[in-house]
């Protein structure tokens, strides 16, 4: 394994182990690639996360960000290319290139001259686009296509696990959540029977239809039912103990 592609690697390793977001991730591989594949060149990304609306974006540095936001407005450009087509786009000269004429002049207009997007892969499919700025044309020969493009299959590998981590993360949230939730209204379930002395499918019978007349959410009438009684909101259940 040659000494590009180990500090290639070492770098994504770190960026993983040491950002806690995908938002977080996605900058420190941007200032990664930034670095590794030139000097002096800013790089922007741009990746689709389920449960999004919109891509998840970040950049290396405010030109970049400027770029990024430039295609954002207009709806084209490179970058929105290459993720609808899973295809390489470079732009040799911004002066120069007619494929999207309010990209190229605002682009230029910053002092970017070339640009190359890469898509990457995570989960089987076209998720992102890792795109690299440069200020002189023709910044993208040969040499540096090929740097773009292996850091752009390491970065793929290394943001399909991040993007599965973010995953396990939200469903621990909601699994926590839904715990929470449970408890408050057993709690107030519990409230109920005493009150009635009813059985617990009365109780939530009566509450269900408490929440469906008030227009308020179950855990939410749960937690009030609890405050009433105990003077103070429903916090978090404590473990069970053995002994």
């Amino acid at each position: 394994m040659s000494s590009e592609v180990q500090g290639d690697l070492a770098g994504l390793q770190s960026a993983l182990l040491n950002t806690e977001s995908v938002e977080q991730f996605l900058h420190e591989l941007a200032v990664l690639a930034a670095r590794t594949v030139s000097d002096g060149m800013s790089c922007g990304m741009a990746v689709r996360q389920r449960g999004r609306a919109a891509p998840v974006t970040a950049c290396s540095d405010p030109l970049a960000s400027e770029a990024d936001s430039v295609q954002r407005q207009a709806g084209t450009g490179p970058v929105m290319h290459a993720m609808r087509h899973a295809r390489p786009v470079r732009v040799h000269d911004t002066a120069t290139d007619d494929r999207w004429p309010r990209f190229s002049r605002q682009a230029a207009s910053l002092g970017i001259r070339s640009c190359c997007a890469l898509p990457l892969i995570a989960e089987g499919e076209p998720s992102g686009v890792l795109v690299l700025y440069a200020r002189r044309p023709r910044a993208f020969g040969p040499e540096e296509t090929l740097r773009a493009e292996k850091f752009a299959r390491h970065a793929s590998g290394a943001l399909t696990l991040s993007l599965r981590m973010a995953s396990c993360v939200d469903q621990n949230d909601q699994l926590r959540s839904s715990i929470v939730s449970r408890a408050v209204i057993d709690q107030a379930l519990g409230v109920i029977m005493a009150r009635e002395r009813c059985p617990q499918d009365k109780a939530f019978a009566m509450l269900r239809s408490a929440s469906q007349n008030t227009n308020v959410k179950l855990r939410d009438l749960a937690a009030t039912i609890v405050t009433s009684v105990s003077g103070q909101p429903p916090g978090p259940t404590a473990p069970f103990e053995d002994g």
